[in-house]
């Protein structure tokens, strides 16, 4: 994942595996099984592959959140 915040801040990067492009998305989600609802994981999507990872987390029935990943600059 790219740098948040900072002189040399950098792109994010798409959390699928073997994507490299420019992440434009995020998708804030947490295992309710596992995590209370204070705590939130971030998966990085570019524009190809946000539907896929949304889909494999709501299958589950993990509550998630799709933001623009420009939302998440600052929040280190």
């Amino acid at each position: 994942m790219g740098a948040l915040g900072g002189a040399t801040e950098q792109p994010f990067e798409c959390s699928r595996a073997a994507c490299r492009e420019a992440a434009v998305w995020a998708i804030l989600w947490r295992n309710p099984r596992i995590h209370g609802p204070e705590r939130r994981k971030t998966w990085l999507a570019c524009a190809e592959h946000r539907e896929t990872l949304r889909a494999f987390l709501a299958a589950r029935d993990f509550p998630l959140e799709v933001r623009g990943v420009e939302d998440l600059r600052g929040r280190a």
